[in-house]
């Protein structure tokens, strides 16, 4: 089983991305804001990170800037999903070691999904 970690403050969409991850077999944790993030990843290993950027407390940048200054989680590959979609945005997901970033008005739940499968390469026949 793979863990997945959904950092995302709105409860409807994390909610709806919990149910369909859950469905891929994937066991996913909600964290709804950028401290209680940092805790969950202290305290479970996760096999990827879906990250928004405009959280409360912390933004999912300064998490990213955290998890890349802490040796055991700057290996932890991270996604962001956010309503950032602004060229210098992506180029600091980017620069801060993201895997990929989404933009949630750009792409469905269900490409979502599918690129979330693809890299953990656990597409069901």
């Amino acid at each position: 089983m793979k863990n997945v970690l959904l950092v995302e403050d709105e409860s409807f969409l994390a909610n709806l991305l919990r149910s369909r991850l859950d469905k891929e077999e994937l066991v996913t944790q909600i964290a709804r804001d950028g401290e209680e993030a940092l805790k969950f990843l202290k305290e479970t290993k996760f096999d990827l990170v879906l990250l928004d950027i405009i959280l409360p407390k912390l933004s999912g940048f300064e998490v990213l800037e955290r998890m890349q200054a802490d040796p055991e989680l700057q290996k932890i590959p991270v996604m962001i999903i956010s309503n950032l979609g602004q060229e210098s945005d992506i180029s600091r997901g980017q620069a801060l070691g993201t895997v990929d970033y989404f933009v949630k008005a750009r792409i469905s739940i269900e490409d979502l999904i599918a690129h979330v499968k693809r890299f953990l390469g656990n597409s069901k026949p």
